[in-house]
């Protein structure tokens, strides 16, 4: 495909031989494993690759964009991220959007999962204070560039970007008065681009975003309690966390509210919400064991699953934590977060071996500690399987299987959109591009948990889409430009030019329709 950037240096033979002699079949066969591809699954499944603003788009100050919460607080705390990097321009997107979405084409994707930037549409978070119709214009030009692609648009509503004018105003999610703005902005949404996008995405990953923000203090805004030594920004790890994720599940719900009651039914989409788990293995058979895997699951799966299923946190959750820290739903509030999706998005990466761990009672409390768990991703010095380039994930396929059943069955058979799945390596910058390019551990990776996946729906779990983190290397939040996810391969230090790696050229041939 003849476009600037997208060009095969050091390895255009190898990948024409893929390209032109072997199908999803052959190459997979040539790595040891079974053969699957997209006729493999149900028609009308879908493929794609997804993304998230910050880390993609760049164009951070551009446009009359307002100022997200990452914007500020990568700047302001550069120690923060692993090699002091920041999102300003990311993989530019923005400017190259018709370029990528060419290529996605060119894979053989369906589907692009993409956020639009809260702080783009509006730029202090409130509505009242206007809306900035170059970011309107902006995402109008995306959606439709996909369409005319023949790639469906899949839309996230916050992948993170909250405007930091809201954190300076009144904390956020903090507070719950980021209820009615996030509502004002998920209805602009509906209004602006509802008569082409069909798949709404609430919230990504609200556990990431509130763990790692409020509790552990490795994502912005960098808060928890000081006595926990991780030299954050203020903050408490033993309230923080729960007020946030409670505020997170009551802006989720509002906006589903607003979505079903006045365009659903004109506009004929569909709209749910992303969550994500480590499936949890129990580190030996034993009762106290199972317990804390079970609990493990409950403080980070069933802390959004039981509102959205049952209108209530999780009982485990009820008795580690008790009221006096962990909010309830009142009557209405409990009504409107139950039943308040029509999918469920689960991003799904590793596994840990989870062992019980006595309460400490000379520990202060914090959500990190209230499970009463202890993970692990060795067990008598093995790993649970072989470690990627992060030092959290492990390649355990059947983890991604064992947490579809485990969905399926506990809450109510939903829907079930895989919104993310991926593996990384670091980011080698003494690698030639031909050996940096040639990643077959990642076509292992998706391939193996694709037939995990198979099983499930063989085991009637209704499972309709999968989407591949992530369509090219991008900035990943602490790690900063440390590791790579990417399917296609960014030249940091040329332009950012986007290169096919192998597992581009795999994809191209198992989606072959």
């Amino acid at each position: 495909m003849a476009m600037k950037g997208y060009i095969l240096i050091g390895l255009l033979v190898l990948v024409a031989s893929f390209a032109n002699t072997l199908n999803a079949n052959d190459i997979t066969s040539s790595y040891g494993i079974s053969t699957l591809n997209r006729t493999s699954f149900p028609k009308g499944f879908t493929f794609g690759t997804a993304s998230a603003s910050y880390q993609y788009e760049g164009a951070a100050f551009e446009d009359g964009k307002g100022l997200s919460m990452w914007d500020y607080y990568s700047h302001k705390y550069p120690e923060k991220i692993a090699d002091g990097s920041n999102g300003d321009v990311a993989s530019d997107q923005y400017h190259r959007f018709k370029e990528d979405f060419g290529i996605l084409e060119d894979m053989n994707a369906d589907a692009y999962r993409f956020e639009i930037s809260w702080p783009r549409l509006i730029p202090t978070g409130n509505i009242s204070d206007g809306v900035n119709q170059k970011g309107i214009d902006h995402y109008n030009l995306v959606i439709d560039e996909l369409l005319a692609r023949g790639l469906t648009p899949y839309v996230t509503i916050f992948h993170w970007q909250i405007p930091m004018a809201l954190d300076h105003e009144y904390g956020g999610f903090l507070s719950q008065r980021i209820v009615e703005d996030f509502k004002d902005y998920a209805e602009l949404c509906f209004k602006e681009f509802g008569d082409r996008v069909k798949y709404w995405t609430t919230l990504n990953e609200p556990h990431m975003y509130t763990n790692g923000g409020y509790a552990a203090g490795v994502l912005a805004p960098f808060r928890c309690s000081s006595w926990q030594n991780m030299n954050c920004t203020g903050g408490d790890s033993a309230t923080e966390p729960y007020t946030v994720a409670h505020n997170l599940l009551l802006a989720h719900a509002h906006a589903v509210n607003v979505y079903k009651t006045k365009y659903q039914a004109e506009q004929k989409g569909v709209i749910g919400i992303t969550v994500d788990l480590d499936w949890m293995v129990p580190y030996s058979e034993s009762d106290e064991d199972r317990a804390a895997a079970l609990r493990a699951i409950d403080f980070r799966f069933g802390w959004f699953m039981d509102p959205l299923t049952k209108g209530r946190y999780p009982l485990s959750m009820r008795t580690h934590v008790g009221e006096n820290r962990l909010p309830e739903f009142n009557e209405t509030e409990s009504k409107l977060v139950k039943g308040s999706y029509d999918f469920i998005g689960l991003n799904y990466y590793t596994a840990n071996y989870v062992a019980d761990a006595p309460e400490d009672q000379s520990l202060n409390k914090s959500y990190l500690t209230d499970p009463l768990v202890h993970k692990t991703g060795s067990r008598d010095g093995v790993l649970i399987g072989p470690q990627a380039g992060s030092s959290w994930l492990y390649v355990y396929p059947e983890g991604i299987y064992d947490l579809l059943n485990y969905t399926k069955t506990e809450y109510g058979d939903p829907e079930i959109y895989i919104t993310e799945n991926g593996v990384n390596e670091l980011n080698n910058a003494s690698l030639p591009l031909k050996e940096a390019l040639e990643d077959t551990h990642r076509i292992d990776y998706h391939y193996t948990h694709l037939e995990q996946v198979h099983k499930a729906i063989g085991m009637g779990v209704k499972v309709k889409a999968y989407f591949a983190w992530s369509f090219l290397d991008t900035f990943e939040w602490f790690s900063g430009f440390t590791i790579r996810f990417g399917i296609h391969y960014i030249d940091y230090e040329n332009e950012l030019k986007r290169y096919p790696k192998l597992s581009a050229e795999w994809f191209k041939n198992f989606l072959k329709k």
